[in-house]
């Protein structure tokens, strides 16, 4: 009985999950410089997967606090040099319009960096843009 009341008393959402971090940390502040280097190289991809769809040259922007890093792994062992990260972005155009969401996966090594996985999930939905910036949309 007293178990059933324990149970039943907890919270079955989880705070920890898909939260925004409150405050600043080394980790955090790692991902952000690693965000930041890899910021060219997603906006290099971007505007050639996107340059069908859009009639401005290089769109969309990529900010950095639309970036989450998903995923790391050392592939190669303890103190190895080569890693996978994967990236779940969410560019924009203009005052921040969403226009979709990607998943990148890179590998970092000592040679460079590599995309090894780019994929599209969604966007852009001609509904999510005011009508003065659909002109943006071919």
């Amino acid at each position: 009985m007293i178990l059933i009341s324990i149970v039943g008393t907890q919270s079955l959402y989880c705070n920890a999950v898909g939260k925004t971090p409150l405050e600043d940390s080394r980790e955090l502040q790692l991902q952000d410089m690693l965000v930041l280097l890899l910021l060219p190289h997603m906006q290099e991809k971007l505007a050639e997967v996107y340059s069908d769809v859009f009639t401005v040259p290089g769109s969309p922007d990529i900010y950095p606090y639309f970036v989450d890093v998903k995923h790391t792994e050392r592939v190669n062992g303890f103190r190895g040099f080569e890693f996978l990260i994967t990236l779940d972005v969410h560019p924009t155009v203009g005052p921040h319009i969403p226009v979709g969401e990607d998943i990148f996966t890179y590998r970092i090594s000592p040679i460079g960096v590599e995309l090894k996985k780019f994929e599209h999930l969604k966007g852009p939905n001609k509904n999510d843009f005011p009508p003065n910036y659909q002109d943006l949309l071919k």
